[in-house]
């Protein structure tokens, strides 16, 4: 490169010559070497260390024939003053030699007293360089006092600073610094430097989102990503001097096993990122769901066994962020016990612990064994551990965590067939109250996978889509502590029926080994319900279940989707719906332990998945299908049900002379009356009173008991008038969840739709005099629907990723009068228009619609009639008819692609 340079300079005249040629020149080395570099990852890209040290390499050199020109052509000085010197330090990641394709370029410009001139000079023109070559600099121009005084002041500036590496300049100077930080700054503050760390790492995961298992993850700074292994070698560097990190073992920090998992965490994580950097061209580091199949793609997961790519690849990440914890919780408990780091707050507030069992004792807080051999002696006693932990309190210390992690290999069948460690794993979920704790630890240590082999699949395994917030692990762990918050009375007035179920006692033991197995089939070719029931039978009975109980226990995961299926698909106003189910159930216990298990799994998805119109539709299911067992399947029918509904509306309609009220009970049909509330009921009777032919009356009231607002039409009614309405709705962003239609005896269609703004909630009341004046002109013809939904109905590019195959099927048996049509495919605003617009097209009437939302995934069921009201009996119709929603489906999805 210097004699590319020296030939380069042969013609330069003046400084703007001098450094445009450096540019050039330097330009084309970058662009080479990047190429060299990269197209060496693209061969080995899990191999990330050689290609992050030639990073680092090339920018060394570029960083050094900058000074190298700035000193020489730029600002000569043959004879420097005292004052008159400098040294160009890299800082940070660049400071240990650790660069992605697109990292930042941290430089420090050292100064000895003051900064003078020509310093000033050289510093200006160094970074006109880097400007021109497009490298993105961070930099900063201290004198060694400077740096001392803004050390003590900005964590963030010490934290840099303990990665100095000088690239060139005063060696002297350079040395100077490293022994004034040493002295003047890191001694005798590694406590109050570890504290601010801490509180940092904290602070970081929170805004990440605070769990280590974010959908999109951010690979740098997210929970058990590359901030938390740098995080622990600063502090062990700070504490202990360490230079690199082979030298955490002889520091004592990690055993060579810990060491060779900090090692393939980082690899892998520091792989992952230079996979994100080359592929999106630019630098970042939030692993989004587009970019996640991408990246498994560049470092060379395939699919197999049922699974995508990048569903394994992620299962990979979760892993090695899963151990970046662990070894983060070891480290830091060793500076515990070497009283650098101050034990937390609440341990020590809360001193007096319930007094542990034989053979444990308790080391500066942390439940410890006694004897290795002895506590090894008997393997039931690693189980024993996890007891004693929960019920004195206590955590538990890192040299057992260790032992334990070494030795999983002695958790064997013979282990698993002792009714004793049986026992203390069932107590574990049932005696303390508090099973997900002892639960997460045993699972992050591999101790839940050695004792129940079948759950390590699905250990740290990603669902690839918008809808799960979890791990299919951390998702169970979920769905237990839900369980407990309940048994402990913590949700009883947001969860009344499932308190109430638990408060008058159910089989705890059946309960807890359901949801401890209920997604243990994911991740297979096969359906995850039946895999799941089939693996049951050998677990429940290891796990010291009776015969009945494991029969339960198998039925709750065969059918552990079944009843928020129905509740979501399904017309709950139909008697068909809820004789069917209760057929299912079949008793009332497993009704109750059903229900249970349902709100648990939901609420345990992840954050605001449970809503009030889940809670709601669940409550009313549950109500029915008891007081279906209770009475009798023949109970449940649709006369009673609309004599019910209409002595309701007489009693609510009091004060309307009588004729008029005669008139209203008798223009609508037997469905009006079973599908609708009174409330509901009250509405249309208002909005149809003397209506006209031309009049469009429409009520929009917010249903807070189902988080929804409800939007009543009362108007002449007309072929495909369900899909106006539903195209009117979704141009102004409305979410139908559930949507209802009726025509009254003297032709008016009266329309019921329950709509959600985007994030699940009911329209705000500044929205709605936008929200009636769109359907109005909707309905009018002024806005044609179709044509207005172009701009809107798009795919973002993070969640183009996804899969989501269309299935659909016709269901003649569901109902008493209406088949019902199904369509499962992925969800866009325009979705429902498009689907109400085929029907009508092909003179289907739709009378009902449930709207059930998983994500990036909707299941959309129609009950309808043909033109002569009859159900879709014939399968040439019906094939007929499914090849139109297909198009339907396709061609909105290409408009969205397009748009």
């Amino acid at each position: 490169m210097s004699a590319a340079l020296t030939d380069a300079w042969k013609d330069a005249s003046d400084a703007a010559s001098i450094r445009a040629a450096t540019v050039a020149v330097l330009n084309e080395a970058n662009t080479n070497g990047r190429a060299v570099i990269e197209a060496a990852i693209k061969q080995a890209p899990s191999n990330a260390r050689p290609a992050l040290t030639s990073y680092a390499w090339l920018t060394d050199c570029l960083v050094t024939s900058v000074l190298f020109t700035a000193m020489t052509k730029l600002h000569p000085n043959p004879t420097p003053t005292e004052g008159e010197r400098i040294a160009v330090l890299a800082v940070g990641g660049y400071g240990r030699g650790e660069m992605s394709p697109h990292s930042d370029v941290d430089l420090l410009f050292l100064a000895p007293h003051k900064i003078n001139g020509w310093i000033e000079s050289v510093v200006e023109s160094m970074l006109y360089m880097f400007w021109d070559m497009h490298l993105k600099v961070g930099h900063a121009t201290r004198t060694i006092k400077d740096c001392i005084r803004l050390g003590r002041e900005d964590f963030t500036i010490r934290t840099s600073m303990l990665e100095i590496r000088q690239l060139a300049g005063n060696v002297d100077l350079a040395d100077e610094l490293h022994t004034r930080l040493r002295d003047d700054l890191f001694k005798g503050t590694a406590r109050e430097f570890i504290e601010a760390k801490l509180e940092e790492r904290s602070e970081r995961h929170r805004k990440q989102g605070g769990q280590r298992y974010v959908v999109e993850p951010n690979v740098k700074e997210g929970k058990g990503g590359l901030r938390d292994l740098q995080s622990l070698f600063w502090i062990a560097k700070y504490v202990h001097g360490v230079r690199r990190t082979a030298d955490l073992v002889n520091a004592g920090v990690f055993t060579a096993d810990e060491y060779l998992q900090f090692e393939e965490a980082e690899t892998f994580l520091h792989a992952t990122r230079n996979a994100m950097h080359l592929i999106a061209n630019r630098p970042m580091d939030q692993l989004t769901f587009d970019l996640q199949v991408e990246v498994a793609e560049f470092l060379g997961f395939i699919d197999h066994t049922g699974r995508r790519a990048v569903e394994h690849f992620m299962q990979a990440y979760f892993r090695h962020a899963t151990r970046v914890g662990e070894l983060t919780r070891i480290f830091l408990t060793t500076l515990e016990d070497s009283h650098v780091k101050q034990e937390p707050a609440l341990q020590r507030f809360f001193k007096r612990k319930r007094k542990v069992g034989h053979g444990f004792y308790v080391e500066r807080g942390r439940l410890n064994f006694a004897n290795e051999a002895d506590f090894l002696g008997n393997t039931v006693n690693i189980l024993r551990l996890f007891e004693e932990a929960l019920r004195t309190g206590h955590l538990i210390h890192p040299d057992a965590m260790r032992c334990i992690s070494a030795n999983l290999d002695k958790i064997d069948s013979a282990m698993r067939d002792n009714p004793e460690a049986q026992r203390i794993f069932m107590d574990l979920m049932l005696k303390n109250g508090n099973p997900e704790r002892a639960l997460r630890r045993m699972n992050e240590l591999g101790v839940l996978g050695a004792f129940i082999p079948e759950f390590q699949v699905i250990v740290a395994m990603m669902q690839f889509n918008m809808y799960h917030s979890y791990t299919v692990d951390e998702h169970t762990i979920q769905v237990i502590s839900n369980l407990a918050q309940i048994e402990r009375e913590e949700l009883v007035e947001e969860l009344p029926v499932a308190s109430g179920i638990l408060k008058r006692g159910v089989n705890r033991r059946v309960l807890y080994v359901a949801l401890l197995l209920h997604d243990i089939g994911k991740g297979r070719k096969e359906d995850h319900s039946i895999l799941g029931a089939q693996i049951s039978r050998k677990v429940a009975p290891l796990l010291g279940l009776k015969p009945a109980e494991c029969e339960t226990v198998e039925w709750l995961i065969r059918y552990h989707l079944l009843m928020s299926d129905v509740a979501q698909k399904r017309d709950l106003s139909d008697p068909r719906t809820v004789r069917d189910f209760a057929k299912a159930v079949k008793t009332r216990e497993r009704l109750d332990l059903l229900t249970v298990l349902t709100v648990c799994d939901i609420r345990g998805v992840g954050p605001g998945v449970w809503n009030n119109w889940k809670a709601v539709l669940l409550r009313n299911l549950h109500a029915q299908t008891a007081h279906a067992l209770e009475h009798g399947l023949e109970a449940v029918n649709r006369e009673a049900r609309e004599g019910e509904a209409k002595k309701s509306l007489r009693a609510a309609l009091s004060d309307w002379p009588q004729p008029d009220l005669r008139a209203e009970v008798q223009r609508h049909y037997g469905p009006y009356w079973q599908g609708l509330p009174t409330s509901a009921h009250m509405i249309f009777a208002t909005l149809l009173k003397e209506i006209k032919d031309d009049q469009i009356s429409i009520d929009i009231t917010p249903d807070e008991d189902r988080d929804a607002t409800r939007t009543c039409f009362a108007l002449a009614d007309h072929p495909g008038i369900f899909s106006r309405l539903a195209g009117a709705l979704a141009l102004v962003g409305a979410n139908v969840v559930d949507a209802r239609t009726y025509t009254t005896r003297d032709g008016y269609a009266t329309a019921a739709f329950w709509i959600q703004d985007n994030d699940g909630h009911p329209f705000e009341q500044s929205r709605l005099p936008r929200l009636r004046q769109m359907i109005q002109k909707t309905l009018r013809g002024e806005v044609v629907a179709r044509d207005a939904l172009i701009p809107r109905d798009k795919i973002k590019k993070r969640e183009s990723a996804f899969r989501v195959p269309t299935s659909i099927s016709f269901d003649n048996d569901g109902s008493e009068i209406f088949t019902i049509i199904e369509v499962d495919t992925r969800d866009r605003a325009g979705l429902l228009y498009d689907l109400t617009r085929a029907l009508a097209d092909n003179h289907i009437s739709i009378a009902t619609a449930q709207i059930a939302t998983y994500g990036e995934q909707v299941v959309d069921s129609f009950y309808v009639k043909d033109m002569f009201g009859m159900k879709l009996h014939a399968e040439s119709k019906q094939a007929s008819l499914e090849k139109k929603l297909r198009d339907a489906i396709t061609q909105g999805a290409q408009r969205a692609k397009n748009s």
